[in-house]
């Protein structure tokens, strides 16, 4: 997941962080970042939690729950919260979202953290969400820290955001009003990538698309043409997108799946569904791509026979990381964990996060070569002990940043106003 370069030392299979790459102390550049003291805070507090944090992790990666089922994290991570003597709403907007918030002083802003929790069907947390659960528990306890230690007036949200795989948690959560308020929003993501590295790669817009193939069934053998085959249709339409591929450009995706019930081979099936992903670099061109993979369900239901409903199931943007929010980040991250590249993470795959000033780095946990996300070997690094604490590192690094849009009113300006001419390019973007 990597990008070569031209040394070859930093090859693809060279850079990649492998699991039994000895674990050493990163060594960060010492450039100086904003208020120092602050992050001294929110690295002992965070250094106080981690055994609680790796206990967490663990029960939470080895009761593993797909979208919209994650009843043991959404307990176990309130019931945390609760401990540590937040305010908490549980079941929040969605059966298994749950709120967590901190107060201190009056006046301030409110800064927003995510903390997901869902994993794949078949495959555990095979892209590491219980590494971000507790990211987002360990930035949010951070920062409420440094805002007591340092009287810094100000709110931080912490939200549980069910069914990233595939649900839409958090689109849903925003149509819901749950972002509201907040001036930013952060969290993080693990993938594959270099040692004690994050990176500020986007990630690709999508579109989901739901498509029912409705035919006749009758008996294979005994009378064939008396049915329609909605297998056949799906089967079509499969091979209609293999050969529409090759008049993509290369960073399009598209990908889908067969979903039948009761089928059996002597009898001619009525009913299959497919459900695919159309992926690009912008929500518009993923929009322009999507209009060319309809046509391609239409004409197999029109040569099998078959009648054909196509849905749009929900779209997510293309991520855009604020820039100011970034930049931030990343003197942090470079002062004292580690380095900052752009060529690795999920700049391939797709997010349901949100529409409003947001930062959502990557950071790199270890891995076998072709044991990236979504696989079984990448559900065996999301626990091992380094994958742990390049968690943390990320998670101090994010805290600082969300300590400085409380306390800097100047830097909070700049980041609304990067937001707001990021919104303007790409609605320009859209419009041509």
């Amino acid at each position: 997941m990597c990008e070569p370069g031209s040394d070859p030392a930093h090859s693809d299979r060279a850079s990649l962080w492998h699991k039994d790459d000895p674990v050493i102390d990163p060594q960060g550049t010492g450039e100086a970042v904003y208020r120092p003291e602050v992050l001294d805070t929110i690295e002992r507090t965070i250094a106080a939690l981690e055994d609680e944090l790796h206990a967490l992790s663990q029960d939470i990666h080895d009761h593993p729950e797909i979208r919209w089922e994650e009843h043991h994290a959404h307990d176990v991570l309130t019931g945390f919260m609760l401990r540590k003597g937040w305010y908490v709403t549980k079941h929040h907007l969605l059966p298994t979202a749950w709120k967590a918030r901190f107060t201190h002083g009056t006046g301030g802003c409110t800064i927003g953290v995510n903390s997901e929790m869902d994993a794949l069907p078949g495959i555990g947390h095979a892209c590491g969400h219980n590494l971000i659960a507790i990211a987002g528990v360990a930035i949010a306890l951070a920062i409420g820290a440094a805002l007591k230690r340092f009287d810094i007036p100000g709110t931080v949200v912490l939200l549980g955001t069910p069914a990233e795989e595939g649900g839409g948690g958090k689109a849903i959560l925003l149509e819901k009003g749950a972002y509201e308020g907040m001036v930013a929003c952060i969290m993080c993501h693990p993938a594959p990538g270099p040692k004690h590295s994050a990176t500020l790669s986007s990630c690709l817009a999508r579109q989901i698309l739901e498509v029912e193939f409705r035919g006749r069934t009758a008996h294979a053998a005994l009378s064939p043409w008396e049915g329609q085959n909605a297998v056949d249709a799906a089967v079509s339409a499969y091979n209609n997108i293999a050969m529409l591929r090759q008049q993509l450009l290369p960073t399009h995706r598209v990908h889908g799946i067969f979903i039948g019930k009761d089928w059996t081979p002597n009898i001619i099936p009525d009913y299959a569904k497919m459900v695919w992903y159309v992926r690009a670099p912008t929500r518009a061109e993923m929009e322009i791509s999507t209009q060319r993979v309809i046509p391609c369900f239409k004409g197999a239901a029109m040569a099998t026979g078959c009648r054909d409903d196509v849905k749009l199931a929900g779209a997510t943007y293309d991520l855009r990381q604020n820039k100011v929010l970034g930049d931030n980040f990343a003197e942090t991250f470079r002062s004292r964990y580690g380095s900052i590249t752009y060529g690795y993470g999920i700049q391939s795959a797709s997010s349901d996060f949100v529409t409003l000033p947001a930062l959502h780095p990557s950071f790199a946990i270890p891995t076998v070569e072709n044991g990236g996300n979504h696989t079984i070997a990448f559900t065996e690094a999301a626990a091992s002990e380094a994958a742990h604490k390049a968690t943390l590192d990320v998670a101090k690094a994010l805290a600082a940043t969300g300590v400085r849009v409380l306390d800097d009113a100047e830097f909070c300006d700049k980041v609304k106003g990067a937001f707001e001419a990021d919104r303007i390019a790409r609605e320009g973007i859209v419009r041509r």
